[in-house]
């Protein structure tokens, strides 16, 4: 079993940053991919970002492009997500989550089979 357990978030005014971390514990193998969620009030859980852990190919919600970051420590197993620019649109609480990608993907897409879930945190942008 692998555990993800999330820290950061918080409430921020529009423009502003937060950084989101995802610390894996338990079995070594949980997935090459890793991604952040996150779930709006009323709204269904949608996908923002991606990483293949093995060669950092990343993807990006077009939501969230050029303004959020998914990365990862391998050796701390943590993946981060980096959110500057926040706006409104951007509360919700935000959940990571590890996975594999289809066969024959060299990147991760929303549709790879996650296995795993973070517990969750709320990120709140104020305008």
């Amino acid at each position: 079993q692998v555990q993800l357990v999330q820290s950061g978030g918080g409430s921020v005014q529009a423009g502003g940053s937060l950084r989101l971390s995802c610390a894996a514990s338990g079995d070594d193998y949980s997935g090459n991919c890793m991604a952040w969620f996150r779930q709006a009030p009323g709204k269904e859980r949608v996908g923002v970002a991606t990483l293949l852990a093995t060669i950092r190919t990343t993807h990006y919600a077009e939501s969230v492009r050029g303004r959020f970051a998914i990365s990862r420590d391998n050796a701390n197993r943590t993946t981060y997500l980096q959110m500057n620019s926040l706006t409104p649109d951007d509360t919700a609480v935000y959940y990571c989550a590890s996975g594999t990608q289809p066969d024959g993907y060299t990147w991760c897409p929303l549709s790879s089979t996650w296995h795993y879930w973070g517990q969750g945190t709320q990120v709140s942008v104020s305008s």
